[in-house]
């Protein structure tokens, strides 16, 4: 039997981070159409409506446990993912937010799928960060960004520029492992924030920022001084947005390159231009 030429099949899907609203047409439809529907929910509002559009649904939820570690937890649910695949089933799994981002058991699923010889892909959906870009008029293309777990960034002491935009998210939960979190660590964020001293001055203004779960309800946004960010409300799911403190320098050299490079082009394109005209007199 060859790669990828195995019965069963494994379809990855994100609903979204605002409840049933920013489910795409296309992850829906892989729902509905599933032998098999898995799925990790954080609200019963989604948890409901997967299950009605497909009554296979089953929640994968029941794996967490009291003080029980993550990366456990994590590799119990690729393994019973994996289970319904190799019963020849399509297997769809909808995860919370973007499946790419934050979803571990999502993207090894996928890896042993795949190894294994099954058809197995990920559908994009929108994640916490698109919900920041929106709702505080960011925009990456322009003014670039720089992304990071917060417990990743100080563990492996990320190089990043003061000059661009800085988001770092699970700020709440930093040096957690297990699973339920406990709803803010303030010690990590104590270790954070005098990182980001060395960097920031003590009375630049942060966002903490936590994106809306229902259309009826707004995102929580909430500008602070860097200093007391140690005190400030979070929940787990909260994220930090750092502006830049200054503009970025401009490589004059660069500049000018680009610049005379920018002016052949138009000449180049001006002569073609005139030149097709005589052709065509």
């Amino acid at each position: 039997m060859t790669r990828n030429s195995r019965k069963g099949s494994l379809t990855i899907v994100g609903t979204g981070i605002q409840a049933i609203a920013q489910v795409t047409p296309e992850a829906r439809s892989c729902i509905e159409l599933a032998d098999k529907v898995l799925y990790f929910q954080c609200d019963p509002v989604s948890a409901n409506w997967v299950q009605s559009l497909n009554p296979t649904a089953e929640s994968l939820g029941r794996l967490y446990g009291t003080k029980k570690r993550r990366k456990l937890t994590y590799l119990e649910a690729v393994e019973q993912i994996l289970h319904f695949v190799r019963k020849g089933l399509n297997v769809c799994v909808a995860f919370y937010g973007h499946p790419a981002v934050f979803c571990i058991p999502g993207h090894e699923a996928i890896r042993r799928a795949r190894m294994a010889g099954y058809q197995a892909r990920m559908l994009p959906a929108i994640s916490s960060l698109d919900c920041l870009f929106a709702d505080l008029g960011i925009d990456p293309g322009m003014e670039g960004c720089q992304s990071f777990e917060a417990s990743d960034f100080l563990v492996h002491s990320r190089k990043f520029d003061s000059a661009s935009p800085l988001i770092l998210l699970q700020v709440a939960i930093i040096g957690e492992s297990s699973l339920p979190v406990q709803p803010c660590n303030r010690e990590g964020l104590k270790i954070l924030t005098k990182e980001l001293r060395e960097h920031y001055p003590a009375n630049h203004k942060v966002v903490i920022y936590e994106a809306s779960q229902f259309v009826v309800s707004k995102p929580h946004i909430a500008k602070v001084a860097l200093s007391d960010l140690p005190r400030a409300y979070m929940t787990p799911i909260a994220m930090l947005y750092v502006p830049p403190r200054t503009r970025p320098a401009v490589n004059r050299r660069m500049l000018r390159l680009l610049t005379r490079l920018r002016a052949k082009g138009s000449a180049d394109a001006t002569a073609t231009r005139l030149g097709k005209g005589a052709a065509r007199s």
